[in-house]
């Protein structure tokens, strides 16, 4: 592939896949041939048959059996969102229970609309489906990116990478917002460095608006990741001593143009078009909303979640260090041999500038995202997933080179890193052993593991390919084998067991209990401190809500209630407010194996007593 100068840095050359900076208007940009072979398993494959083949699989993974579990935590905003926007035909105020919930712009809410209009019903499915066609459209994103940093067969094992990590499929399959994130951090990518070397060209307007759209989804993170990666990237592309020597050194106007020069693909004139139209499609959805129902709630939650979250933080306080280990299970299996990929990245650099330079992007995504998310004083979890992308490419960067070419660390790390996948598979014969032949007590009482057929054979054949590793260790047998492992381990979860486990969670069959004992009626039930099964109640108006027994207790008098939702733990406080509420008539399945907190956090429906007047109850009611 002809290699192009780079008219920026005289007497360097750029690779033919991209180049850095400005580059003459006469030149042609060179890209790779869309239909150039790659070699897998000593067959030459296309690269469009190549990539095909990765995203099938993640298909897979990812649109089988989606509907086929029950509705679980937090995907419950999304459809009692969906369901209440479109009984009410209020688009612009996202409620639960008719109360406004505006936790997340309006985005994520109408792609569920959306995917219901296009499965003809708001179901599990339809709620699940944005998320599912936005982890397909990550991995083909993430493929596009490391072709154009590194080469074709690096680009398609981070595709196979991403697609076979744990969280991001969960996340695939998941009602929220998180993978839209992702993806749509990921457009905005692939924008910028296919357009590098013309940095003051007309896409940027494109990239302004990927960025709203995606903010329009989870919120800001969708403004600020991009930004933050670009911005830094820009500014190291040729390494922390060129960075140190420009600023160091020359007269301060100067080092604050060098600075403006290598943002040009933001600091020109073509962003003053850009980046209005940017925050303008952002903002609308806010002003019809605010222009509709008179409320500034939508803004007012946009500065709560995303700059009070950030800097004074009101919940999910974690440590410091949570996402040190938390990285590790959110992408397992290929966690494994992150610190060997990281130990390779940090390796003196390329000696080609181009290939140094490309490298070095995926270097700043990693390690951005990871400062960022640990400096914000709220931590939680799954905050880290912006970061999987990343670590896919430098996973994949590793599995690609010979394993003579690693350093003695880095192979010492492999090997690591595939002993404690290889020990996983051996152990996990034991999910085919019943629990009552190896615990005790009311654990021994835990279900057998769902389709136990299936599970030998997925076991079977990850063991086959652990041996088959094991008879020449390298690094191309590790990256067969565990994405073998990978993608047989994640078919089984969540397409087998996991819809198998339905049957050991209550809520759909408790809303159903409730229906029953409500019969053609759709009010007299209240709720007290919880939003019970609103979803699955499927009714036309909101229940009542209550936080205050002794508000209860007054409208209990004047028979406006008949039976209330209420948390086991808050049963018995309640039932002393009212005189007793000892007539359970309906309830979550509790079984033995469970806690005794998660117990006390299931939801009864019990019958509301007749309440006296008296006097005495009439002071007790001022409570």
């Amino acid at each position: 592939m002809e290699n192009i100068a780079d008219p920026r840095h005289p007497g360097e050359r750029l690779d033919g896949a991209r180049g850095l900076g400005a580059r003459a208007s006469s030149v042609p940009a060179s890209v790779p041939d869309c239909d150039a072979a790659v070699e897998i398993f000593g067959y030459a494959v296309s690269w469009r048959a190549a990539a095909a083949a990765v995203l099938v699989l993640a298909a897979l993974i990812f649109f089988t059996r989606l509907g086929a579990r029950a509705l679980w935590s937090s995907e419950f905003r999304w459809a009692e969102i969906g369901r209440e926007m479109r009984l009410t035909s209020r688009y612009f105020w996202p409620t639960i229970n008719g109360r406004v919930y505006y936790d997340k712009p309006l985005g994520s809410y109408w792609l569920v609309l959306a995917a219901a209009w296009l499965t003809g019903g708001l179901d599990e499915t339809s709620a699940r489906l944005p998320c599912a066609i936005a982890g397909l459209l990550g991995v083909w994103l993430v493929m596009l990116v490391g072709r154009r940093l590194y080469n074709t067969r690096t680009a398609l094992l981070a595709g196979v990478v991403l697609a076979t990590s744990f969280s991001f499929v969960f996340f695939s399959r998941h009602a929220s917002a998180d993978v839209e994130t992702i993806t749509g951090e990921l457009a905005a990518f692939v924008l910028f460095l296919r357009n590098e070397e013309r940095q003051d060209g007309w896409w940027v307007v494109g990239l302004w608006l990927v960025m709203a759209a995606t903010s329009l989804t989870k919120g800001l993170l969708g403004y600020v990741l991009p930004l933050m990666v670009l911005g830094l990237y820009s500014c190291l592309a040729d390494g922390w001593a060129e960075l140190g020597r420009r600023l160091s050194r020359g007269p301060l106007l100067g080092r604050i143009g060098w600075l403006f020069g290598r943002n040009r693909w933001l600091f020109n004139w073509k962003s003053i078009v850009a980046i209005p139209l940017g925050v303008a499609v952002y903002y609308v959805p806010f002003a019809i909303s605010a222009a509709r129902t008179g409320s500034e709630k939508g803004l007012e939650m946009v500065y709560r979640e995303n700059v009070v979250r950030f800097f004074h933080p009101f919940d999910h306080r974690g440590p410091i260090y949570l996402y040190c280990y938390v990285i590790f299970a959110l992408m397992m299996p290929w966690s494994a041999f992150l610190p060997a990929a990281l130990a390779e990245a940090h390796r003196k650099p390329a000696a080609d500038p181009a290939a140094a330079r490309n490298h070095r992007f995926v270097m700043v995504y990693f390690w951005a995202t990871f400062i960022f998310f640990t400096l914000s004083g709220s931590r939680r979890s799954y905050y880290l997933l912006p970061i999987l992308p990343a670590g896919a490419l430098l996973v994949a960067r590793l599995m690609v080179t010979p394993i003579e070419a690693l350093s003695p660390l880095g192979r010492r790390l492999l090997a690591l890193g595939y002993a404690v996948i290889a020990i996983a598979v051996i152990g996990g014969a034991i999910a085919m052993i019943p629990p009552r032949w190896i615990l005790t007590g009311p654990m021994a009482t835990l279900p057998p593991a769902p389709d136990r057929g299936v599970y030998l054979l997925c076991w079977a054949v990850s063991l086959l390919a652990v041996l088959y590793t094991l008879r020449k260790f390298d690094t191309r047998r590790v990256a067969m084998s565990t994405a073998t492992v990978g993608a047989l381990f994640l078919a089984y979860l969540f397409i087998f067991a996991m819809p198998a486990a339905d049957k050991w969670r209550g809520e759909k069959n408790f809303a159903e209990d409730i229906r029953r004992q409500m019969g053609e009626a759709t009010s007299g039930v209240v709720l007290y401190k919880t939003v019970g099964p609103l979803y699955y109640l499927d009714l036309p108006e909101p229940l009542p809500y209550y936080d205050d027994a002794g508000k209860l207790k007054r409208d209990a008098l004047d028979n406006k209630l008949r039976w209330v939702i209420v948390r086991r733990r808050d049963r018995d406080y309640l039932g002393s407010e009212l005189g007793g509420l000892n007539k359970v008539v309906a309830s979550e399945e509790v079984f033995p194996f469970e806690s005794r907190q998660h117990v006390l956090n299931k939801e009864v429906l019990v019958v509301v007593p007749p309440v006296s007047a008296s006097p005495a109850a009439g002071v007790q009611s001022g409570h």
